[in-house]
């Protein structure tokens, strides 16, 4: 069985799409946990030999097709770069394979939806790879914003700023594959603000571009029916200690640099005093928790969870449509949805 404190029993054999920084992160936290990768893919016979060298990953695949056919491989964890993520989650849903999708999803929320659908239609998981919605300090923050003890939430604030390469032919830095700092890191915070206030009745966005014409820096307010706000913003080329709180009406939660790693938190009441303080160390990095949800929902036959369900991703895509509608940031995707060529 999948065990709740992230670990495998290893039956479930992975297949990783994609060699890069994020599929190394991922397979090296799922082997230090009990998780079976079976096998690696990518365009490169020689990238995925000397990535499966590396990680110590029993077949090397030198398409995608491949992998996705391999038929010891029973689910794909895609983690090539998101203007790739639709067609290469289609080609494992469409091969019987399960997905875990790196985030963002995808470019947008018509291409989510139809990864969600065709995942449905198949009996399939298609998770969004968040892997913070997983980690047990959020879960422990879930239950103390259930029991009541912040009293109504009434303000969500979190931030990520990187100071990142600023060469403009970095794929974060070209229209073309998708760079800007809201699909790489301004899913972060807008993802935690759909998890404690779900989604939004009004999105306001401004956005400063950089000189390849991608968002340099967003920031949005969300608003809510019931008056609560979730402010939300990010920036690729300045750093910052990235923490988050939730504000209620009978306390806060404080959570500590970087918020969205397996970090301590502090719940202080509205006086201030100090009503708990988390601080739990994970195995690893914490990226095994992801997996071993998409493991749970395989075992129960189940193609929806209930801490990132997919149309939950679909509506943070629709989000970030909406974000990037407002401050003019427009990807050669989203000609399919506006019936134009990118002119």
């Amino acid at each position: 069985m999948t065990l709740s404190n992230g670990t495998s029993d290893g039956t479930i054999r992975w297949g990783i799409l994609g060699t890069g920084f994020i599929a190394g992160l991922q397979t090296k936290d799922v082997k230090e946990n009990g998780f079976t990768v079976q096998a690696v893919g990518s365009r490169s016979l020689d990238s995925s030999q000397v990535f499966a060298g590396e990680h110590g990953v029993a077949t090397a695949h030198g398409s995608y097709e491949d992998l996705v056919a391999d038929p010891l491989v029973d689910v794909v964890y895609v983690a090539t770069p998101h203007p790739f993520h639709h067609a290469n989650a289609l080609l494992a849903l469409n091969a019987g394979k399960h997905v875990l999708v790196e985030k963002a999803f995808t470019m947008n929320a018509r291409q989510a939806q139809e990864i969600v659908d065709l995942a449905e239609s198949k009996g399939l998981v298609a998770l969004e790879a968040m892997w913070t919605r997983f980690l047990p300090h959020m879960i422990r923050i879930r239950e103390i914003i259930e029991s009541g003890t912040i009293g109504e939430v009434r303000k969500v604030v979190a931030t990520h700023n990187q100071s990142l390469p600023k060469d403009p032919a970095h794929r974060l830095n070209d229209p073309a594959l998708g760079g800007g700092a809201l699909l790489d890191l301004g899913i972060y915070p807008i993802s935690f603000a759909f998890d404690i206030l779900g989604t939004p009745s009004a999105i306001r966005a401004s956005a400063s571009m950089s000189a390849t014409g991608v968002d340099r820096q967003t920031a949005a307010i969300f608003e809510y029916a019931n008056g609560a706000q979730a402010l939300v913003d990010c920036e690729l080329d300045a750093a910052s200690a990235n923490r988050a709180m939730v504000i209620g009406t009978d306390g806060w939660i404080d959570i500590e640099h970087t918020w969205y790693n397996p970090v301590p938190f502090t719940v202080h009441a509205v006086d201030g005093r100090v009503v708990e303080r988390y601080d739990q160390p994970v195995a690893s990095r914490g990226m095994q928790y992801q997996a071993a949800e998409l493991e749970r929902l395989v075992r129960a036959g189940s193609t929806a969870g209930t801490i990132l369900p997919p149309r939950e991703t679909v509506a943070i895509m629709a989000a970030m449509d909406e974000i990037r509608r407002q401050i003019g940031l427009r990807y050669e995707s989203d000609a399919v949805l506006e019936g134009t060529n990118n002119d």
